[in-house]
Parts: structure tokens; sequence; C-alpha cells
């Protein structure tokens, strides 16, 4: 798919700041900037940044044709519950699955354990007499409709969830429940189980379901702003938001399956990820973005990048494709404090963007990551985005004293580089757990180092795992907004039903691939998708029989079985060091992606200085004493030229330290390598 109008703008609105990377197809070239995100409406945020993107670039808002949109609002609304009033309507007798769950407990020692959380109160679950059997027949036909359709009205809900026993088998009931429910309430967004997550696990199908209702109304009246504020000045693209597998989707779909957008944002960087390993010839490298509020790792294997059928967001499983990553509440902005026992900790609660960091000057007085290393000289208070925002070193460093260092006794640069170590220790343990539960070496990978954060902390976090080689991509404070700029629509598509993986099963198999390719393509094709810029992707949920859970298997080779089996093994033996290659093994969910390829422009690569530049000095304090250390700007460094650490490398939007016992140089494609040298 293309645009007659050569700009093309991608938006990360993050939890501090709004990325945005534009392409101008006219010279390839790719530009980064960055603004702060408004959190009463992030859409303000984001048409300011346009704007002054389009005055510091150069280009008219009306030769905009694509803006590619990586979004928290969904996050956001559900974990801090500012979610919509809603109903669930169920099969009579289990109105009661939301709360039961699974009989997990997450902390075994817990005398009082918090609850699992419940998003729709018992007394707004209504039963519904209808039952269909696993393959989808009716064993009880839909009742009389009177009674819970009065109940429905009484209750005057904001959204409506409907998820009916065994309806990923037959959406029959639900599609007419549907109706009803519609003509009682006109104007309610109704969210069918069947449409959003029709798979086995009736708990995680009714979590998904739920969620995706109580999202509608936010995600609808945010997608309103944002279009109430087009036009202006001729900016009028088309607009297409990132989902949670790292595809796009229409402003229509997001608004009618929202729960697709859970990992909306941070699945860019993993996109990027992705990119960057082909383009450095890297195929294994673990990716860490850092940025104002959190941490997120992801994995790329082999030049791909990880995707899971499962997902959690604020304690609630989400039954939905989504790029493989944990998070932790670990980011530039996470607040440093001393607690009740004398331990010194740095998050999970964050600054965010107002007041943000006390060294922003907007009225914060907790003391955060950033400001520790703003008081031990890391950065050059003046050059700070650029220059376009002045630090308030005096306040980081009286906040730093007295919140931290008065309590244990420390000098403030002792503090703030206690801070320092905290905040690596739990940086480090994320990667190392996101590795170590694949049966991976962190000593295999290269360290991508990302995000505004991400700079400051990787070269000592790669020391701590025995990483060897740390990748700083160019513009790495607005990475997750590059891989946006490149990505493609996709849709995904499932369906449950028990197959035995045996030959006497290929023509059954064969139709329900068949039927799968059908529905991608006439997915695409309402999207208006060219057919030359279309491909469909199939792919299966596996497992040996009696297991409880499935791996998702790719197959290329759909319907042919003997290559999905193989792969099958040859995963399990990868995720769980074995294989019961005898063993019989059943297809749970068969899968199709529907991808729309969006044109990717070539890409210019950034001119190299003319001449050599000497760098300057900063007095920097670490481990106990302050010296001088190298300061580099990035556009400065020429190819062959060698950074030797301790320094620091400047840009606009990010600040990069070299550890000691490194060494750093610029890669062909623009990209800082950097070294441990003993």
């Amino acid at each position: 798919m293309s645009s007659a109008r050569p700009v093309r703008i991608a938006v990360d609105i993050g939890g501090t700041f709004t990325d945005l990377q534009i392409l101008d197809a006219r010279h390839g070239r790719v530009v980064a900037w960055k603004t702060p995100t408004t959190p009463a409406d992030p859409s303000e945020g984001l048409l300011t940044g346009v704007r002054e993107a389009a005055v510091r670039f150069g280009f008219a808002l009306a030769e905009v044709g694509l803006l590619l949109h990586g979004t928290t609002i969904a996050t956001n609304a559900v974990l801090e519950r500012k979610l919509a009033r809603g109903v669930l309507l169920t099969t009579a007798g289990f109105e009661d699955v939301l709360e039961i769950t699974r009989h997990v407990r997450r902390d075994i020692y817990g005398l009082a354990p918090d609850p699992f959380p419940c998003l729709i109160e018992r007394d707004r679950r209504f039963g519904v007499v209808e039952r269909l059997r696993a393959d989808g027949s009716v064993e009880t036909p839909l009742g009389d409709l009177t009674p819970v359709l009065q109940r429905l009205r009484d209750a005057a809900p904001e959204a409506v969830a409907i998820g009916l026993l065994h309806a990923y088998a037959n959406p029959a009931h639900e599609r007419a429940l549907r109706a009803a429910v519609a003509q009682a309430l006109p104007g309610v967004p109704i969210s069918l189980s069947s449409d959003i997550s029709p798979e086995i696990r009736e708990y995680e199908r009714l979590s998904t379901t739920v969620l995706n209702a109580l999202l509608m109304p936010v995600v609808q009246r945010y997608l309103d702003r944002l279009e109430a504020r087009l036009g202006e000045g001729g900016f009028a693209p088309r607009i297409f938001l990132v989902q949670s597998n790292g595809g796009m989707c229409s402003l229509r779909r997001a608004a009618e399956q929202p729960a697709r957008l859970l990992l909306s944002g941070p699945s860019g960087g993993a996109l990027a990820a992705e990119r960057i390993s082909q383009r450095l010839a890297r195929p294994n490298l673990v990716a860490v973005d850092m940025g104002g509020t959190s941490f997120d790792v992801s994995v790329v294997q082999d030049h791909r990048i990880g995707l899971v059928t499962q997902g959690e967001v604020g304690g609630l499983p989400v039954r939905l494709p989504m790029v493989e990553m944990r998070t932790i509440g670990a980011g530039g902005g996470s607040i440093a404090a001393v607690d009740a026992a004398g331990r010194l900790t740095a998050g999970p609660r964050s600054a965010g963007a107002r007041p943000g960091p006390v060294c922003y000057g907007r009225g914060g007085v907790e003391p955060t990551v950033t400001d520790a290393n703003a008081v031990l000289g890391r950065f050059d208070p003046d050059f700070f985005l650029g220059g376009a925002m002045a630090l308030d070193l005096g306040a980081a460093r009286a906040a730093m004293e007295a919140r931290i260092g008065k309590p244990l006794a420390l000098g403030r640069e002792e503090a703030a580089e206690g801070v320092l170590r905290v905040t690596n220790a739990q940086l480090a343990a994320a990667v190392r757990l996101s590795l170590f539960e694949k049966g991976l070496d962190p000593r295999a990978f290269s360290l991508l180092s990302f995000g505004g954060a991400g700079g400051l902390h990787a070269t000592e976090v790669a020391d701590e795992l025995g990483i060897t080689e740390v990748i700083f991509p160019r513009e790495p404070g607005t990475l997750s907004a590059y891989g946006i700029l490149f990505s493609d629509l996709a849709q995904d598509i499932a369906r449950s039903r028990l197959y035995a993986a045996e030959e006497s099963q290929a023509p059954a198999l064969a139709e329900a691939v068949d039927s799968l390719r059908a529905e991608a393509t006439a997915r695409l094709e309402a999207d208006e998708v060219p057919e030359a810029q279309r491909a469909v992707e199939i792919a299966a949920d596996l497992r040996y029989r009696g297991q409880a859970f499935e791996l998702l298997v790719p197959w290329p080779e759909a319907p042919a079985l003997a290559p999905l089996v193989a792969r099958f093994h040859a995963a399990h033996r990868a995720r769980f060091s074995y294989a019961a290659e005898g063993d019989p093994v059943e297809i749970v969910t068969l899968r199709a992606t529907a991808i729309g390829r969006l044109d990717k422009p070539a890409e210019a690569m950034p001119a190299a200085p003319d001449a050599a530049t000497k760098p300057g000095t900063r007095r920097i304090w670490q481990a106990g004493a302050a010296t001088d250390w190298p300061v580099w700007r990035r556009e400065a460094i020429r190819p062959g030229e060698v950074v030797d650490g301790p320094a620091i490398i400047e840009e606009a939007f990010a600040t990069h330290v070299i550890a000691r016992h490194w060494q750093a140089s610029l890669d062909p494609e623009g990209a800082i390598i950097a070294r441990r040298t003993a």
C-alpha cells in the first residue's frame, strides 16, 4: 500500500515523551523528534509533535500521507482501572468463571494474598439459558431473552461483553444474543468472544472479551478526539494503529477490538530490533527498551522476534497474539526511595511526564534514576533533548541528598551510585530471566540498547550478564517509532478445534486451512490492500496428547503435516530440553495472519562528518571519585574512529555510557558498536 503524499510519520506515545520518526520518500531521509506527552489528552501531544517536526524538518502538514500510531491508551486504562462500566452475559451456571479464574495462587506464602482482579462484579454478570457442546452442536437452544434483557436495561451498562460456553466452535448463539442486545440498548458497544478470541479455555476467553468490551468506549473516545484534530493545516493522513502483534490495523478495527492494542507501543521496539538484526547481520539480539517508566525486554533469535498467543496486562490474561516481551517498572523516571527497613529501592513507581524527575524543573520532589545520572555528571544540563530542555542539577542534588543520602548516611554522589547499582541489577535480572527461560546463554547474544534512558546503563548491564557486545542504533531514543515506521498491516485469525496430527486428518486440515486463507484474503480486500501486497501466514498450536499447554509453531508448508510435527518436536526440545517424538501430537488451534505490505522507501544513510572533531571532557563521578571523561558527540564520530571507555557519547535524544574496558566504534549502517576489551 502506498500514498501519493511523500511523508510518513510514526508516533509512539509513551508515559513521559511522545516519540516521532519521519520518513520523507523524496530523499529517503529518516529523522526523529521528541515532545512531552500530554497525559490528559495524548492526541494533543501527538499533534504538537507533528507540527514541531514539520517546522524543524521543512515539510508541510498536507504532505503527510500516512500516520502510523503506537499508543498506551488501552494499557494505561487497564493498569489504572479507568474502564467503562460493563455487563457480562454468559451461559447460565457459568457466571462465576471470571472470578474463579484458574485456582492459581501467586503468593503461596502470603497470609492474605491479593485476590485476582475481576473487572465485572457478580451482580452485573447475567446467565443466559443456552448450551453448546464442545463440537459446536446445540444441547440447549437459546431460551427466552426477555428477563435477561430487562436486567440489562436496568443495569444501564456502557459496554456489554458476551461470552458463551464453546462459542469458539459455533458463534450462532452469541450472534443472536448480540442482535437482541443491540435492539434493547442501541448504541452500546458489544464484544463477542467468538469475534475477539475464538479459542478454547473459557476463563482466558472471557477475560479477553471483558477487557475488549470495557476498552471499547475508552479507545473510541480517544479516536474521536484524534480524528477531530485532523484537517488543521491540511493535515489529513491515513491513520493506522499498532497492535500487540506488531502489525497495523485500521481505526475501524481498533475501535471494534481495542484489546489488540494492549502492547501497541512496546511492540514497535521489538519490530525495530528485528529489522536491525537483519541490517547488521546479528541473528541473536536481546533488545532492551528503557524509557521513562518501564524497561521492556524482547529476544530476537535467528533474525525473528518471538510471538506468544497469550499475555497478561494488569494481572489479567489476554488470549491474543502478541510480541513476546518482559516488562518491569524500571525507567529513567522510576522513583528512588528508602523503605521502612532502610532498603534502597528504585521503581516501580514513576514520576511520569508530570511532574517528571526533579531535574526537569516541573515540580518533582522525589529523586529518580534520571536524577541519579544527572547528579553523577552523566548528562550535559545544557544539551538535554538537544538543548530543548534545561536541567536543574541543583534541585536534583538536593533531592538525592535529602531523600536518599541522609537516610542511608551517604553522600549525594554515593547515594546516586547506589540508585544506579540497584537499577542495573534489576535490569540485568529481567534480561537474564528472559533468556534463561528459553534455555539461552546471554553470552551468545548482543545487547541492543534503545529508549531515552537505555544508553546510560547498557554497558554496565552487559557486564553483569557476561555479554560482550552492545549496539546503540541510530536515533535510539525514538527507536520504537522507527520500528513502527517500517511495519505492515496484520490481522490475526484463530480457530480452535482438536485434530490428531496424523495423515488421517489431512483432508479435514486442508479444508480448515483453505477456509482460514479465504477469510484472511477477504479481510485484506476489505482493507483495500492491493493483491500484489498481500500475504497470508499459517501457524498452529500443538501439544503432546495429555499436555495442558501448547507451543505456537509456524506452518509455511500447510497443510503438509510432517514438517509441522518435526518443527514442533524441535521447538519442544529447545524450550523444555526434551522431545517425546514417539508420543501422539495434537493440533489445538489453527491460526492465520493476513498481512498487507506497506511500501518501504529506501532509507538514506547519514553523511559522515567532514573532519575529525576532538571530544570535550566532563567531570564524572564513579567508584567514589570524580574524574574527567571524554565526551563525544555522536554525529562527530567518523567511521573507523575508536572511543575508549570510560567515555560519554551524546546525541539529541540519548546519552550513552561507554564503561571502563569497553571500546566503541561506528558501523557502516550508522550504529555504534561497543565491545568489551578485557
